[in-house]
């Protein structure tokens, strides 16, 4: 199977297609409604806010009343989209999200802008790299971190159809699009970019337009490797990444977050309990991030193409061991 090719003179922010698809879902939905913490001009919100203004409430800069009056609007029958950075709806609600949408198991659906070091110039303070973790180990939480612009649209209308509460990842960079023919989105399942036998690549985020970049100069020099993104975090496609995992022998993960309780993480949990394989994973590597360009940072803490590549020939000599 031949990997989609990345559309490099159409590139869109993730954060961007949120914004559209909010719009598309409530002109076909009265039940959507829309929060957001005095940030809509980031989150992209306010194209929602212009057209339906009755059904969208600013909270202020107040994130645990923001999660809490979503949870209320679930109670009352709305299906809620609640919007912050990352940083904030993740980190200074996190009780008000356990507590109050995911014990209760409301129909909230948390939004989250501005995630990982692509945030660039805001600095580390507000560079999220924890949000995977601290959300997936929320009991009955559905997590997700869309590829590109358009399968962001995809997950946007797939979780309003979902019910229960879920927490998306979108950026803020203008990133590649992805070419893809007939794709559709399914919540927990892994998109299936290339097929390979010496190596399984799997990634989610902006990492995804990285590893295609990786696959062609790993074919180069004569590496074999299987892409998938998984979109989906949690629930994580446990069927998919067995079947790679038997047929490569050997898994890199490729995340915009810590290599600590991410996606990486994640996969290991699966594989080290079902099939030992080794896992090499790329990405911050337990440090804060830092102010500078995103593009900038991406090369600074080494989450491009190249570093990818020298992360799978490190799991190639591990497999040689086993």
């Amino acid at each position: 199977m031949g990997a989609p090719s990345q559309s490099t003179a159409d590139k869109k922010a993730t954060r961007d297609a949120y914004g559209e698809a909010l719009v598309e879902l409530g002109a076909k939905r009265t039940d959507i409604v829309v929060l957001d913490a005095d940030l809509s001009g980031s989150t992209k919100t306010a194209d929602f806010r212009k057209n339906y203004p009755d059904r969208f409430f600013n909270i202020g800069v107040a994130e645990q009343n923001l999660v809490g009056h979503a949870a209320g609007l679930a109670l009352a029958g709305f299906t809620p989209f609640a919007s912050s950075f990352a940083m904030f709806l993740s980190g200074r609600a996190w009780e008000i999200v356990r507590n109050s949408v995911a014990y209760p198991f409301l129909n909230v659906k948390l939004v989250a802008s501005h995630g990982g070091i692509t945030v660039g110039e805001d600095g580390a303070s507000h560079q999220c790299i924890e949000d995977f973790g601290t959300m997936r180990v929320i009991p009955e939480m559905t997590v997700i971190c869309p590829s590109d612009f358009n399968e962001t649209k995809q997950v946007i209308h797939a979780i309003a159809d979902y019910k229960g509460p879920v927490y998306v990842r979108v950026g803020r960079p203008a990133i590649p699009v992805i070419s893809r023919d007939n794709y559709q989105f399914e919540i927990g399942k892994a998109e299936i970019l290339k097929e390979g036998s010496d190596v399984c690549i799997i990634a989610c985020g902006v990492m995804v337009s990285e590893a295609m970049i990786a696959l062609d100069l790993l074919e180069k020099e004569g590496i074999s490797a299987t892409l998938l993104n998984m979109a989906t975090i949690k629930p994580i496609d446990k069927e998919t990444i067995l079947k790679y995992a038997k047929k490569c022998g050997a898994v890199v993960t490729a995340e915009e977050h810590n290599v600590l309780c991410g996606l990486g993480s994640a996969v290991s949990e699966f594989l080290g309990e079902e099939y030992p394989v080794p896992v090499v994973k790329l990405g911050m590597k337990d440090s804060f991030g830092k102010s500078g360009t995103w593009s900038g940072l991406m090369d600074y803490f080494g989450l491009r193409a190249p570093n990818l590549v020298t992360h799978v020939k490190k799991a190639l000599e591990l497999k040689k061991r086993n």
